[in-house]
């Protein structure tokens, strides 16, 4: 297999599909410093050394926290270096998550991400449709995409993102912009996206999933632990792997606060699921 994956587009940019996620960067429940300040910069740092080019960030991860991270640890960056970000949150004192996406709040959200990132422009922002903790909800997002738009001919914002989506809201996205990535949940058990994952790549448009191993019962779990002691590997391997065999148009950004873990998510990149084993994990979703 290609290094990190292979490579697809994110923008105009070419990036290797194996990135990787700061969010694990802050403190518990993604909220205050790290642990260990000196581990999160390094692993950072080893995930530029290892090829990485993608890493998935957000002002509202501790709040604050992981960009002001990411600024100490890689800045000045590697010019192949493409920092994606999120709005339409905050966090409140308790850190508790709330909405944050009126037009304004859009716009001082991605202003806050550039100024402790140290950047001009943002290269691609998601924006996050808040929704229930199983998936999107309905409705319009016109109010939100909107605002981006406008910000990306001010041209401080490069690229436009979704995240947490429909099919419905991600087409009414595109009637507004150009959409350059697409962020939902999506794993060996949720496979509510299969459809949308084939469209995005026929249109050329990254998938980008979260939660590469939540949502397992005991039976899926017993599924993949056998597949992965079976190869040799570990579950989070197996299942990254899985992903990245799924459709060339998925982009992975696992997180860790671990320069070990982060090897051994690297390593999954590697790892080529022979046809016996990509029909019993695909057996998982039911």
């Amino acid at each position: 297999m290609a290094k990190l994956g292979g490579t697809y587009r994110l923008g105009d940019r070419t990036v290797h599909r194996m990135g990787y996620g700061a969010m694990q960067l802050a403190g518990p429940h993604v909220f205050g410093p790290p642990r260990d300040r000196d581990q999160a910069i390094a692993v950072l740092r080893e995930a530029v050394a290892l090829g990485i080019d993608h890493i998935d960030t957000s002002d509202y991860y501790g709040p604050y926290v992981v960009n002001e991270l990411i600024r100490e640890a890689l800045s000045p960056y590697p010019a192949d270096l493409v920092l994606v970000t999120k709005l339409g949150a905050r966090r409140d004192d308790k850190g508790d998550w709330l909405a944050w996406n009126e037009p304004a709040d859009l716009e001082q959200g991605l202003r806050d991400n550039m100024a402790r990132l140290g950047l001009e422009a943002i290269e691609v922002a998601n924006m996050r449709a808040m929704g229930n903790p199983q998936g999107p909800l309905e409705g319009s997002i016109a109010r939100f995409v909107e605002p981006l738009a406008r910000l990306k001919e001010q041209g401080i914002l490069r690229y436009v993102g979704v995240s947490n989506v429909t099919r419905k809201q991600l087409d009414e996205a595109r009637s507004i912009t150009e959409i350059a990535c697409v962020q939902n949940a999506y794993n060996l058990a949720n496979r509510g996206d299969d459809e949308l994952i084939d469209y995005l790549a026929a249109e050329g448009i990254p998938y980008v999933p979260f939660f590469p191993l939540g949502g397992f019962n005991p039976l899926q779990s017993d599924t993949l632990n056998r597949e992965a002691a079976r190869l040799g590997s570990s579950p989070m391997q197996v299942a990254l792997a899985w992903l990245l065999q799924r459709s060339p148009n998925i982009l992975l950004i696992p997180g860790t606060s671990s320069v070990q873990h982060l090897r051994e998510n690297v390593a999954a990149a590697e790892l080529e699921l022979p046809a016996e084993a990509l029909a019993e994990l695909n057996s998982i979703a039911g």
